[in-house]
């Protein structure tokens, strides 16, 4: 019986869970859809965004890499639209190029030749013989903005307003509420039909404030993940970030129900290292419904990665308890 699940992020977590669930797509028979934020503003994306309009292509870039086929074209392929092109000293000119990934300008081109994101997105995927579906939580891109306290550490209580997913990202102040520009993005409908569908809702890991939590901000994919029946998964980060400094695991969490209120979660998987005391984390974890799973599923370096094999082999007796 195929398992249909929908994952939601965006940038190098959401990767890191799709290569995963890659891994156990064959053992567990898996449909996989991403469900990617369209926030970004900086980089080769906020170029392209600000110069021609549409969707910021990078992260919905990453995740079709993450999901492309094992054949050797593909991974050619895939390899091509991770390439970034260096700068190219002329006299001191602009180089228009330097910076873009390849497949960021497929992106907006495909986006420009059809019409349709979700249409690009599907060519695209056929070109990285993708092993699942990519699609954008709104066909209209958004900005991210965020209350946050002590952003200027020069005044450590002051709350001001930061605007743009690159800006919010790089914060070291305390987020105190986070919210889209437009305030009611309309959500992609394949993306409510794919949530609809679902049998397993997978949130994180990734950035929190900017890749995670805007996803429950888009009020049909609210709605859609609430009256969903499929049972929901929260991966935890393995470290916190600039955006999360201050925020404790257990936070993490609390933040989830703070902006969807209702939400309720089956299980959470956290890698036993990262934790520390799990007493905390079991406590949130209970406070969403959800039963905490503790896996080493960090890469062996050391890094705070996500290691994509021991990920899915921590996924594998999750996803498929009930068949």
């Amino acid at each position: 019986m195929t398992i249909r699940v929908v994952t939601f992020g965006g940038g190098h977590g959401l990767s890191a869970s799709l290569r995963a669930l890659r891994r156990c797509a064959p053992e567990l028979d898996l449909d996989i859809t991403a469900v990617v934020t369209v926030g970004d503003d900086g980089g080769s994306s906020g170029r392209l965004r600000a110069e021609r309009g549409g969707l910021p292509p990078g992260d919905l870039r990453q995740a079709l890499v993450a999901l492309a086929g094992d054949h050797p074209a593909t991974r050619r392929s895939a390899g091509l639209f991770q390439h970034r092109f260096a700068a190219v000293a002329d006299g001191g000119r602009r180089d228009a190029l330097a910076g873009h990934a390849v497949g960021n300008l497929v992106l907006c081109g495909l986006m420009e030749l059809l019409g349709d994101p979700v249409a690009a997105l599907e060519h695209a995927g056929a070109m990285l013989g993708s092993i699942g579906r990519v699609l954008p939580m709104s066909c209209q891109p958004v900005d991210i903005e965020a209350q946050v306290r002590g952003a200027d550490p020069n005044r450590p209580d002051e709350v001001c307003t930061v605007r743009g997913q690159h800006q919010v990202a790089v914060s070291t102040g305390r987020v105190e509420s986070l919210r889209l520009t437009p305030q009611a993005p309309a959500a992609c409908p394949e993306a409510v039909a794919a949530i609809g569908a679902a049998d397993w809702l997978i949130f994180g890991p990734g950035s929190w404030y900017t890749s995670v939590l805007p996803h429950l901000l888009v009020p049909q994919l609210a709605a859609a993940i609430l009256a969903s029946s499929a049972r929901r998964l929260v991966t935890l980060n393995l470290a916190a970030e600039k955006e999360t400094l201050g925020l404790s695991v257990a936070d993490h969490l609390a933040a989830l129900r703070w902006y969807l209120p209702e939400l309720t979660v089956d299980y959470v998987l956290a890698d036993s290292k990262a934790v520390g005391d799990p007493a905390p984390v079991d406590r949130a974890a209970e406070s969403l419904g959800a039963r905490l799973v503790l896996a080493p599923v960090a890469v062996d370096e050391g890094t705070p990665r996500h290691d994509p094999a021991a990920l899915a082999a921590a996924l594998v007796p999750v996803l498929g308890a009930d068949r």
